[in-house]
């Protein structure tokens, strides 16, 4: 990543002083500082497992993402020991008459929107993983674009331990980025995975010590509010196509988008910087 510390001593700084959590979010927080929205899910002493206020707040946060013209990108972390727990069973209680409930409902309604929506931002979604990881909140986290992983952290895809099968898109994210059999042995095994045999695997983009959880978040965030935001959106749009293109496709969908790029602001800028032998001072455009 392109700041240098004191780039990210200055955006720790900016974070503490400005950009306090939006109003009316509760389990979630919410700060949108320099173009980038940072959401950390806050329900710690339920490791930020799901709830329906949860979604809610999510969802809320994804609608003003979405209207803010200048978006640079998203941050994803979780308070506490843990980044996600997956659904609270708490909410999902059988009933006690023995009656079954469907359990279709609540991912059509709640996990498929917000896993999609994410897929479809046009900037760079990035996860800080500051714990743990289950369920359906290690299906988050493979909807990402990016992972960092504090070496503490774990996946557990959990849904065997109680009858179900991985859901949150986790069937469709797992064999695409660790191939089908480690995609099955963790599914039907459900054991944990730890943060440097995910990187090994390819499941993450890198691991770094639990101490640099703050320092990476901030070094983060000031990349996606310095960098070439149609360029990363591009390349985004370009990598999500790619496996279910051919050849020749991709190659068309290449040529579309790098004429497009080609006519930005910070093309022209990081042309002009590379024949100045200076850092780009890209704006988004």
């Amino acid at each position: 990543m392109t700041p240098t510390s004191s780039e990210a001593a200055d955006m720790r700084t900016t974070h503490s002083d400005a950009s306090a959590s939006r109003a009316g979010y509760t389990q979630i927080r919410f700060v949108l500082d320099q173009g980038v929205g940072v959401i950390t899910l806050d329900r710690p002493e339920r490791l930020n497992s799901f709830t329906a206020v949860m979604h809610a707040e999510l969802a809320r946060a994804l609608d003003e993402l979405e209207a803010h013209a200048g978006l640079r990108g998203v941050v994803i972390t979780g308070a506490g020991r843990g980044f996600c727990a997956g659904q609270d069973l708490g909410e999902r209680k059988p009933p006690e008459d023995g009656s079954r409930r469907d359990l279709s409902e609540i991912l059509a309604k709640s996990y498929r929107p917000l896993i999609m929506r994410l897929r479809a931002l046009p900037v760079p979604v990035v996860c800080v993983m500051n714990g743990v990881a289950a369920g359906a909140g290690a299906s988050l986290v493979l909807a990402c674009d990016v992972v960092f992983a504090v070496e503490s952290a774990r996946f557990i895809q959990a849904f065997s331990k109680i009858g179900l099968l991985p859901d949150a898109g986790g069937t469709w994210f797992l064999p695409r980025l660790v191939g089908s059999a480690r995609a099955m042995g963790a599914a039907l095994f459900g054991e944990a995975v730890s943060a440097r045999q995910a990187e090994a695997w390819g499941l993450i983009w890198r691991v770094v010590p639990d101490e640099a959880l703050a320092d990476t978040l901030a070094e983060v965030t000031a990349t996606l509010a310095a960098g070439p935001t149609r360029a990363y959106g591009a390349t985004k749009a370009a990598l999500h196509a790619s496996s279910g293109h051919t050849l020749a496709e991709q190659f068309d969908l290449e040529c579309r988008l790098q004429r497009e790029l080609g006519y930005t602001d910070d093309y022209l800028e990081g042309m002009q910087a590379f024949a100045q032998k200076r850092v780009p001072a890209f704006k988004g455009r």
